[in-house]
């Protein structure tokens, strides 16, 4: 009987998946006047689109690959005649010359010069804008010869005529938007005409799935964690099926964060659900944060399960479960039903590492009160709340308890701990890496903020923008969500907390020096099973400190306490005790405690 409620819980997952992924294909796309429109805002981008994306307008496409790429051809025309649009011509520039070579003195004036700018109104008073912008350093200058002046006006211009699509245009950005908002609000057909019932249909059944596969393990299990086969295992070992769940991972996170416009059938699955909690259409974020949230859900319950004989297992189970539910996910989108700041109230900087980017500030500043609050909370986290609790419970209380990222490496990660490689080469590339990211942060977080208060764009001469721009793609994309989630079945759960994570580096520096909280060993005990370091997922050999009945304070210990659960012999007790005798504890050698003098 319980065999068979397992084979109906992976029948029923497997299906809601397979329908998940097919639903990629599924859809039809038809452009209209209307849906331009009501996407773009700007009259001029507007009616540029319009003409340049004429031959798609009313057509039907079976296939979002050549819809989207008409889109981006659609885009890249329509630039091309803003920027000729725009673009100071170089009869302008002659003019201009003229101009001042009659005034007498060859002397650069930029009242004047605009006077010999041409177009509509609408052009004119842009040209005159930018050309105060970008030449303002001319005005009052003189020269000799008028190829003098030539050579500093062309060099403007081209500067400016090189940055009209920045200004005016579709740049990378405002493009990569409206590709996914025209995309998503083009898509006719399976999708949209029975939205609701294909929801059910993919995220409720594969939940159901997930459960009824999970639950009869109360019966057919004992309690506890078994050396069941893990390394013989085509999903847990790196074998075919955990390649090919890995390389989805990947794939999917790529598709987020870079391509979202082809995920637009899954993202308009999750528009009930936006519906009730936001009162908007999902965003491919909201996507993410909901699939994550049911993902921690379900599998919380097989941790629950498995765990069934830790008090310490089930409670931290549960605590994750719902900071992620509640916290993450819930309260940020009904605050934003409530026209205040998206905000998840447990995420810390530098893990959150835009909370002091200039727009963030902005918004929070421009929250009213409970914008201020937000602010002050976040401040007082990074600055209070870490190093205070991290001194009585050790890191644990926020990388095993609260953190989303840790919520989703102890629960859809929980069957790829074995992964992590305990070698010592890794411990230091680890050490390099993790403390890197955070000098990174640290580094960064200083010139956004210097920006912030003085006004400037560089610092150093180094554009704070660019750094940030680098740090969110390189570490906040491909770091924390390609490799770190997509990586689980190749090199464990805890790949971004491991060598990523600037938080994990800032909660391990305080725990390493200032904490109460390590893992005491009775190295008398110790048969050398290995199963500890088997299952730590920080990749620590806990069996080489558990031999030595040395204490283990780790600065990258997450505390999640799976060591001490798989020990047969009871060797390893997680506790918060005197901060005085952590670093002291002797080293065993037979059974004579044998402590060296320095």
């Amino acid at each position: 009987m319980m065999k068979a409620i397992e084979n109906t819980g992976l029948i029923l997952y497997l299906a809601a998946f397979g329908l998940f992924a097919g639903l990629f294909f599924a859809g039809d796309y038809r452009l209209t006047d209307e849906l331009v429109r009501e996407a773009i805002r700007d009259e001029k981008q507007q009616t540029r689109f319009i003409e340049n994306a004429s031959f798609m307008m009313e057509q039907i496409y079976e296939d979002k690959f050549g819809f989207i790429s008409d889109l981006n051809k659609a885009f890249a025309s329509a630039n091309t005649r803003i920027s000729e649009d725009f673009a100071i011509k170089q009869g302008e520039v002659e003019t201009i010359i003229a101009a001042a070579s009659r005034e007498g003195p060859l002397t650069f004036s930029l009242s004047e010069a605009q006077k010999g700018l041409e177009g509509d109104e609408h052009t004119l008073a842009f040209k005159q804008k930018i050309l105060s912008d970008y030449g303002g350093w001319l005005d009052g200058r003189s020269y000799s010869t008028p190829d003098g002046l030539r050579s500093n006006l062309q060099e403007t211009v081209d500067n400016i005529n090189r940055d009209i699509v920045k200004q005016r245009g579709f740049n990378r950005y405002t493009k990569k938007r409206l590709v996914l908002t025209l995309t998503r609000r083009a898509t006719v057909g399976l999708v949209t005409e029975h939205t609701t019932l294909l929801f059910i249909l993919t995220f409720v059944v594969a939940s159901m799935g997930g459960l009824l596969y999970n639950l009869p393990k109360l019966q057919t299990t004992e309690p506890g964690i078994q050396n069941d086969g893990i390394f013989f295992s085509k999903m847990k070992n790196r074998g075919w099926l955990g390649i090919a769940t890995g390389t989805f991972l990947i794939l999917f996170y790529v598709l987020l964060y870079f391509y979202p416009e082809y995920m637009t059938n899954w993202i308009i699955l999750a528009d009930p659900l936006s519906n009730l909690l936001n009162g908007g259409e999902a965003s491919e974020f909201f996507l993410y944060g909901f699939i994550y949230t049911l993902c921690i859900l379900v599998m919380g319950v097989r941790m629950l399960i498995r765990y069934r004989h830790s008090r310490y297992h089930i409670i931290r189970t549960l605590s994750v479960m719902f900071f992620q539910t509640a916290f993450a996910f819930l309260i940020p989108e009904v605050l934003v039903r409530l026209n205040y700041p998206y905000y998840d109230f447990k995420n810390i900087w530098p893990l959150d590492y835009d909370f002091f980017f200039s727009s963030s500030l902005n918004q929070l500043i421009e929250g009213g009160t409970l914008g201020m609050f937000m602010l002050v909370w976040g401040i007082i986290l990074i600055i209070i709340a870490v190093p205070l609790f991290v001194f009585f419970f050790g890191k644990r209380w926020y990388c095993s308890w609260v953190c989303g990222c840790g919520g989703l490496a102890e629960t859809l990660g929980d069957p790829y701990r074995q992964l992590s490689d305990k070698s010592l080469v890794a411990w230091k590339i680890e050490r390099w890496t993790v403390h890197g990211v955070l000098v990174l942060a640290v580094v960064m977080t200083a010139g956004v903020l210097y920006t912030f208060f003085t006004g400037a764009s560089t610092l150093l001469g180094i554009s704070t923008y660019t750094i940030s721009e680098w740090y969110g793609f390189a570490i906040g994309a491909m770091f924390a969500g390609v490799v770190g989630t997509g990586f689980y079945p190749f090199m464990g759960n805890r790949v971004w907390c491991r060598f990523g994570c600037p938080l994990a580096a800032y909660l391990g520096i305080v725990q390493r020096f200032r904490s109460r909280f390590r893992i005491t060993t009775n190295g008398g005990q110790c048969i050398s099973c290995g199963n500890c370091s088997t299952y730590c997922e920080m990749g620590i050999d806990v069996r080489w400190y558990a031999q030595r009945g040395q204490n283990i304070i780790r600065s990258s210990c997450v505390g999640c306490g799976v060591c001490a659960s798989v020990c047969p012999r009871g060797v390893l007790k997680l506790e918060n005790d005197d901060h005085s005798n952590r670093f002291d504890s002797p080293i065993l050698i037979g059974n004579d405690s044998v402590r060296i003098s320095e």
